[in-house]
């Protein structure tokens, strides 16, 4: 039997198991139907994903190792990094910056003195507007991103569901965001998350398609998007050089530790 050591954190209500795992020794020891025991919110600690910090194969550096509640693993999550970055300062490995390869490539973390996560993301240079006026993109993770007038009165599950199980999208799935937009620097989002398979309190790399895709809506170059999403408040900042091409992406909001415990395998 192994004792390991698990941390839980949140960000703006999107909440992650996280392990060190800088050994090596952690990952080998998850089948997908325990990640998703442990994830489960009734049979296991519960939670959106398990994250693993790893060092990546030349020990220079460190990787995010991402699975969804599903016990799959997954390409990049935001919120999850966002946590990563603040559990790396919790043990050590950062001083308040910390550079690390996510699945999508390398990102950048670092805690302001608000005790804000600010997290650089990957450039954007392809949106794509849909017949139905919606908008995709990739942010680390697939996104389907679909104005509304009121956001509170659609059925994030049913019709998220729908999308990500659609023809277009079912080999792959994608992520569903409904975003009520308020003006081309404020929206209100709700995300329906593939692998979870539900809607979430909070999308990280949802959070930032659907303020750059507001940003197309507007034709706005203001660099700047405040998001309101079920779990919290977030921020998305950008530099906009032409009408698709988005660079200095960065995701900017809370990340805090919840608990602390034991897990036994």
């Amino acid at each position: 039997m192994a004792s390991i050591p698990f941390y839980k954190y949140q960000g703006a209500g999107n909440d992650f198991i996280l392990i060190d795992d800088r050994d090596g020794n952690i990952d080998m020891l998850f089948s997908q139907e325990k990640i998703e025991q442990l994830c489960d919110r009734r049979f296991g600690i519960g939670a959106d994903g398990l994250i693993l910090l790893q060092k990546t194969k030349d020990a220079d550096g460190y990787f995010m190792k991402y699975y969804n509640s599903d016990g799959r693993q997954s390409t990049f999550c935001g919120n999850g990094g966002r946590c990563f970055v603040s559990f790396a300062n919790k043990l050590g490995v950062s001083d308040g910056e910390f550079s690390f390869l996510g699945t999508d490539g390398m990102h950048r973390g670092m805690i302001s003195p608000e005790d804000l996560i600010i997290l650089s993301m990957n450039d954007v240079k392809e949106v794509r507007v849909l017949d139905d006026h919606s908008y995709t993109l990739y942010t680390g993770s697939p996104h389907y991103v679909s104005f509304v007038d009121d956001v509170e009165a659609v059925d994030v599950f049913e019709k998220g569901r729908a999308v990500r199980n659609s023809g277009m999208f079912i080999k792959e799935g994608i992520n569903v965001n409904f975003v009520q937009s308020e003006s081309p620097s404020s929206i209100h989002i709700r995300t329906y998350e593939r692998g979870v398979e539900d809607e979430t309190y909070a999308c990280g790399t949802g959070v930032v398609a659907s303020a750059i895709a507001n940003a197309v809506r507007y034709n706005d170059f203001s660099g700047a998007c405040s998001v309101r999403a079920k779990g919290g408040q977030l921020r998305v900042t950008f530099d906009r050089n032409g009408d698709h091409d988005f660079t200095n992406v960065k995701l900017i909001g809370p990340a805090e530790e919840v608990f602390t415990g034991t897990l036994i395998l």
